[in-house]
């Protein structure tokens, strides 16, 4: 597909209409940012999910809600304009955030120098109101997508999408192409074209307790041993090739006066390529100790899979920078080392991450978007919903 299949003229009816609607689209990130959604405490995720049923109806939308069983649950819109076999696109977010409840209380909503301050208004409630707005803007200036728009919306993506995994792969796998509204990287708000595999491993280390000091030679250190374990674990970092491994937390013994029994490591790993997955999954399973008499008890794997720069990923990140030219600004692309459900996406269909708001401070106090460019970027992401089929769906909704 080339650039020019996308009306010029589209672009600037766009932005002329998203300009308009510039200060609904900031009320309305206030307004699902006053709903408190941490991943953690399911019920909170209901008010808010019950507001965005409403939105996504209101702009022709009928809206499936899928119950989670240990999260909020999350929610599917598919526009009720469609044509039988009309193939499908996804945009792809999250409801829940990381602040915990009553964070308002102490980290208010507020506006100051062009920028709206508060929790999860960049990650990402901002890019939820994208989604409504863009599809808002179809339904106002009667614009038709030969691909059609779903929303995919789960409450569990700060914490693993351990829940919503299969749904956003079987999505995956029926769509052309996925925008993830994820918010952008820095300032300049660069898309993220590729993100590091993520995993998650934790290593007990069992060991033998004894008196420190009267019978320390009957003992076995689990924290001796551990402490071997984490050198080995270190010496997997290959900065060049992209792979990190951070042992984060440790703990074990029982008193100081007792060879420590057990001890237990968490590790997160990041790994660029997905042709680096499988050996150092498996060269972290299999560690041996050192020291006899010690047990090992290995548990983990690398869940979320690199999100490589693919061709089709790449035909989509140019269609992308294209269209932001027509429409007046410039677009980067960035690696990044943090995972998304666009990691998922990516194995079966063309994904750009990083579409949503420009920002700073995600999950940290000072959490904020730019106002300015919620015009561009909203336009730009509905002006690329027009863009005709880019590859050859794999199954049929």
């Amino acid at each position: 597909m080339t650039v020019t299949q996308i009306p010029a003229q589209t672009g600037r009816l766009l932005l002329d209409y998203f300009l308009q609607r510039r200060e609904a689209m900031v009320e309305t990130v206030q307004e699902l940012a006053n709903f408190e959604s941490p991943s953690t405490v399911p019920a909170s995720q209901q008010p808010l999910l019950n507001r965005l049923q409403s939105a996504f109806e209101k702009r022709g939308c009928r809206v499936r809600r899928l119950a989670g069983e240990l999260t909020g649950g999350h929610l599917l819109a598919i526009p009720k304009q469609n044509s039988p076999g009309q193939p499908k696109q996804l945009m792809l977010g999250h409801s829940d955030t990381v602040w915990p409840l009553e964070t308002l209380a102490t980290m208010p909503i507020y506006r100051r120098q062009g920028k709206l301050y508060g929790p999860g208004v960049y990650d990402m409630k901002a890019g939820i109101t994208m989604m409504l707005f863009a599809l808002e803007a179809l339904q106002a200036l009667e614009l038709k997508p030969q691909v059609l728009p779903l929303v995919f919306l789960n409450s569990d993506e700060e914490i693993g999408s351990f829940e919503s995994t299969h749904h956003v792969r079987r999505l995956a796998k029926i769509c052309d192409r996925t925008f993830v509204l994820e918010p952008s990287l820095g300032p300049h708000g660069h898309l993220k074209t590729a993100r590091k595999g993520v995993g998650h491993f934790t290593i007990e280390v069992i060991g033998q307790a004894a008196h420190a000091g009267l019978e320390p030679d009957k003992g076995v250190s689990a924290i001796l041993e551990l402490s071997f374990i984490i050198q080995k674990l270190f010496e997997l970092n290959d900065p060049d090739a992209g792979i990190t491994v951070n042992v984060g937390t440790i703990d074990g013994g029982i008193r100081p006066n007792v060879i420590a029994p057990v001890s237990r490591a968490e590790v997160d790993v990041r790994v660029l390529h997905h042709t680096d997955v499988n050996r150092i999954e498996q060269t972290i399973l299999t560690l041996q100790p050192t020291t006899p008499g010690i047990q090992l008890k290995i548990k983990g794997k690398i869940g979320r899979p690199p999100l490589e720069k693919t061709p089709r990923n790449q035909q989509l990140w140019q269609l992308a920078q294209h269209t932001a030219t027509d429409l007046g600004f410039d677009l980067e692309e960035r690696t990044v080392g943090g995972g998304s459900d666009g990691n998922t996406t990516s194995l079966y269909t063309a994904t750009l991450d990083g579409m949503g708001a420009v920002g700073d401070s995600a999950h940290a106090p000072g959490e904020c978007i730019y106002l300015d460019p919620l015009v561009e970027r909203t336009a730009l992401l509905t002006q690329l919903l027009l863009a005709p089929k880019l590859t050859h769906s794999q199954a049929s909704l």
